[in-house]
């Protein structure tokens, strides 16, 4: 593996659940030094898994959800090293522990800042503040810094110190609004955390534009990212709509403004559907061929797109009445050929053993000391003159302690051991953090 772009580059992250982790990780997998500034008296709410409980194999059985995913139904020893939304983010980066609460804890976390390029940081304004991590505080001791705070609403405004999650933000933004289906009201609509992929990935985005322009200027700069206002952009049409029309758009379920069809069709087998979008007259035309209807061409309530909106609900159930006969695999693929639209919706099982991932190699072998050997989703981009791949597993919970107190600090070794006692330094949390 050749040099990789970031190489050189020092991030300190101090992120939680998963908009700040996610940020860092895209920085880290393609070569940046990124070290978690981790505590063992605070557990961070869903970034190592819930302060509240201690799982047991039991819990985790009666639990089965995305938050309890442990390995084997098994926490193990150590949970905060398998928990699972931290197995997702976790890869490529360092960790060591330091209790930032204490003066002793800041003054390290400040020459750890004087040795670095950028932090990172999602954690409410307020929160920030209080510890004595502002921008101001950072430059003191390092006048270059970049620091992106990207907390749910913002560092300023009345609302920079809420407390959020992805959920909260999305429905702040107007999207369950939208995501609803017609006949029901927004609590139908699944939680998900769109925020925490905008967000990250605009936070990685913002810390690469600071970058460059370090580069250009030699100084650094202050981004403030607001998680909330990221998700804007992707609501365009109905933003805009109110803001030149004064109308606030109501929910299409899975229908479209102008196509038609355009649904989500249940086909053969259990719980097994289709998604299909007819964007011309041509692929109308391509649909009933391989329905073998020709007769719905001319079927004046199927003319043409107008027709057709006005006649979905006669037109949906002709269209499931036919993919209901058959796999959904097997409609994507015929109607594909003819240059329709469509695709099968996969479930967990599914993707992993999907044909196309596979042959794109996006799924990597990794093994971790905790959770053992397991296919992990990869990058999510390839780069053809950089050949780039998972390079290490998720990190342990303090397990470059050493490599940063003694040789980026410079700690000797009986500092090094009066850190540890006065609970600064370790690879597990602390009773209190429970």
């Amino acid at each position: 593996m050749g040099k990789l772009p970031l190489e050189g580059i020092r991030v300190i992250a101090i992120g939680v659940v998963w908009a700040g982790p996610f940020a860092t990780q895209l920085l880290a997998d393609w070569g940046a030094e990124v070290i978690r500034v981790e505590s063992l008296h605070h557990f961070t709410f869903l970034t190592r898994g819930f302060p509240m409980i201690r799982p047991t194999k039991e819990l985790v059985r009666a639990r089965p959800t995305w938050v309890t995913a442990y390995p084997d139904w098994d926490p193990g020893e150590k949970p905060w090293n398998s928990y699972p939304i931290f197995q997702a983010h976790g890869r490529n980066k360092l960790s060591c522990t330091m209790d930032l609460r204490k003066p002793k804890g800041l003054d390290l976390f400040k020459n750890l800042v004087a040795e670095s390029d950028i932090v990172i940081q999602n954690n409410p304004t307020d929160t920030m503040k209080k510890l004595g991590i502002t921008y101001e505080t950072l430059r003191e001791v390092k006048p270059d810094i970049i620091l992106v705070a990207m907390p749910g609403y913002g560092s300023t405004g009345p609302y920079r110190n809420y407390r959020t999650l992805g959920s909260n933000l999305d429905e702040a933004a107007g999207h369950t609004w939208l995501r609803r289906y017609p006949d029901m009201d927004p609590s139908s609509a699944s939680v998900i955390l769109f925020s925490d992929a905008s967000g990250g990935a605009h936070g990685a985005f913002a810390a690469l534009a600071a970058l460059r322009y370090k580069k250009r200027t030699g100084k650094g700069q202050f981004v403030d990212l607001s998680q909330v206002e990221t998700i804007m952009p992707y609501l365009a049409e109905p933003i805009m709509d109110y803001t030149m029309n004064k109308r606030v758009q109501d929910t299409l379920g899975n229908r479209h403004p102008y196509m038609a069809p355009h649904g989500c069709y249940r086909c053969k087998g259990e719980d097994r559907w289709v998604v299909i979008a007819v964007n011309s007259q041509e692929e109308w035309r391509a649909l009933c061929e391989v329905m073998n209807r020709p007769d719905l061409e001319a079927d004046d309530r199927f003319a043409d797109v107008l027709s057709r909106q006005r006649h979905q609900d006669e037109l949906d159930a002709v269209v499931e009445e036919w993919t209901s006969e058959h796999e959904n695999v097997e409609v994507m693929h015929r109607l594909q050929e003819k240059g329709v639209a469509a695709g099968a919706v996969l479930d967990d099982r599914d993707a992993y053993n999907d044909p196309h991932l596979k042959a794109r190699g996006f799924f990597q072998e990794v093994t971790h000391p905790d959770v053992g050997t397991h296919p992990y989703p990869g990058l999510m981009w390839k780069a053809s003159k950089t050949p780039n791949a998972i390079r290490t597993p998720p990190v342990c919970l303090g397990e470059h302690n050493e490599y940063v107190y003694k040789e980026i600090l410079g700690v000797s070794d009986e500092e090094y051991a009066q850190l540890e006692q006065e609970g600064h330094i370790g690879t597990e949390p602390a009773p209190d953090a429970f």
